[in-house]
């Protein structure tokens, strides 16, 4: 029963940290919505900051396995090709969560510096290994420019574009892909392989 709760929490405060802002968002609000006091909910969660680790962990997660696997494979552009699909789908499956970061970027960068901190590491440990080995400044510009891609994840909407999100994948897919130069197709010879 204590998941449950602590998911209910959690996916409350995902709702009201994405729409209203983390920094406007009280947790007396949030124990409100879900039925309990303001004490029952520190229960589950120490703090609101602590509820904020918990609600975009799962970008977290998601982005450090990307990155340590990444560090593992050769610098192939089936191997690129196979990075920028997992961070895409990384985002797509958590875009209200990132959302918490695009409402609130400095409510959140001052209360949660650490957390702002990782993001920024694991998104320059990215870029540095989508611009390859040895990259010039025009790889690392282009690596740049590719992650800046995945943030059309969040805007679309906001210019008033609401796709599908399988046409949202595939033309983010092909504008990263293409900003790296790479085929919008993967090679049928080329296969991924351990570095």
């Amino acid at each position: 029963m204590d998941g449950d709760t602590r998911e209910t929490i959690r996916a409350v405060a995902l709702e009201l940290f994405s729409t209203k802002g983390f920094e406007q968002t009280s947790l007396r609000e949030i124990a409100e919505r879900v039925g309990l006091t303001k004490a029952s909910l520190y229960y589950h969660y120490s703090s609101k900051q602590a509820l904020l680790y918990a609600v975009v962990e799962p970008v977290l997660t998601g982005w450090r396995a990307i990155a340590h696997e990444a560090e593992a494979l050769d610098h192939t552009p089936v191997n690129v090709r196979h990075v920028v699909e997992q961070c895409l789908d990384v985002l797509l499956r958590n875009r209200s969560v990132v959302g918490v970061f695009q409402r609130d970027p400095a409510g959140v960068a001052v209360v949660a510096k650490s957390l702002w901190e990782d993001f920024l590491a694991l998104g320059q440990q990215l870029v540095g290994w989508l611009a390859g080995p040895a990259s010039t400044m025009a790889e690392r510009l282009r690596a740049v420019a590719a992650m800046e891609v995945l943030g059309a994840v969040l805007t679309a909407p906001t210019y008033g574009v609401d796709s599908t999100e399988p046409e949202l994948r595939d033309v983010l897919l092909r504008a990263m892909l293409s900003v790296l130069g790479l085929p919008a197709e993967p090679g049928a010879s080329e296969m991924r392989s351990a570095g």
